[in-house]
């Protein structure tokens, strides 16, 4: 299984600050010592033309120029800095790159990525470009260009399992019956105002592992339902564990594990190609948010064996 990182951008951020940018480099160097079957591989930058399909040039020229202004950066959450325009784009790359990947592998991860909270015009909530979105684009473009320009547009799942709403997501593709978007989040976390998406799953405080658990087992019914994809993007977020500091809910290692491999094993049966991303973790330790998205790449790559894709 190949995982794609951006971990040379490390953003220079204030003491106290509430995001755990040595999360990263932790993960990536407990995959390598602990996982050999897993393929790591510096992640190309997202070209211009590759951001576009979602985000507006003005948006994308002001990240890239330091024009944005302080209220933006201020909900960001990061003040702007060359590295952040490059650290971003590379996360892009990163899930573009795992998704083309995924196409014929089956599945392949982002070691960061999952930045749901940016919308075609704007950041937030630790977001800059909004990478799931991107790739969907992008895939749904190479789809086209490889059967031509006649056949059927790519469907495209995203299932969204960080305790925060992708509300970025959800607007940059409201109405799109091309892309469908199931949210899973805390209904009392941020973001305070949600986007409406396909299918959003609301959950309270203290939810444990068996009422997620149904949770998720619901939706992935609904989404079977209704809709039909040709490529899975999960965003694995370690912040519905119990130990999150911003999350708010009691979900265990085990239940976790649990998630994780529901997901997975759904993807699989169904032939689908799954690209994930890790979204969000605030561990009041930073080693249990490790822990628990190693736990992610411990089931992926144990089903990534004959992971057969039918597209």
């Amino acid at each position: 299984m190949k995982a794609f990182y951006a971990t040379d951008f490390v953003l220079k951020l204030p003491e106290g600050h509430r995001f755990p940018m040595q999360k990263y480099a932790l993960l990536r160097d407990a995959i390598a010592s602990a996982l050999p079957r897993v393929t790591l591989q510096a992640a190309p930058a997202a070209t211009d033309g590759q951001l576009a399909m979602v985000h507006t040039p003005a948006y994308i020229e002001d990240i890239a120029s330091g024009g944005i202004s302080a209220a933006m950066q201020r909900e960001i959450g990061f003040p702007w800095s060359p590295q952040m325009n490059l650290r971003a784009r590379h996360s892009v790359g990163a899930s573009i790159a795992a998704a083309r990947v995924a196409m014929t592998e089956g599945v392949a991860a982002n070691i960061a990525g999952g930045t749901h909270h940016a919308y075609a015009d704007k950041g937030g909530g630790f977001c800059v470009f909004n990478d799931m979105a991107v790739t969907a684009r992008v895939l749904q473009s190479d789809w086209l260009q490889q059967r031509g320009p006649r056949a059927r547009p790519m469907a495209v799942a995203i299932i969204d399992c960080d305790v925060h709403q992708g509300n970025g997501t959800a607007h940059v593709f409201r109405n799109d019956p091309t892309v469908f978007t199931l949210s899973l989040h805390g209904d009392k976390n941020f973001p305070f105002r949600k986007e409406p998406g396909d299918l959003d799953v609301a959950l309270p405080d203290g939810l444990d592992d068996a009422g997620y658990l149904a949770a998720l087992d619901e939706a992935l019914g609904h989404l079977t339902q209704r809709f039909a994809p040709d490529l899975v993007l999960y965003l694995a977020g370690a912040d519905i564990h119990e130990g999150d500091r911003l999350g708010r809910l009691k979900v265990t290692d085990e239940g976790m594990r649990a998630r994780d491999t529901v997901v997975f094993e759904w993807a699989k049966t169904k032939g689908l190609p799954v690209a994930f991303a890790m979204a969000g973790g605030y561990g009041h330790e930073i080693a249990s948010t490790v822990r628990v998205q190693f736990q992610t790449f411990e089931i992926a790559q144990a089903l990534a064996v004959d992971w057969q894709v039918h597209n």
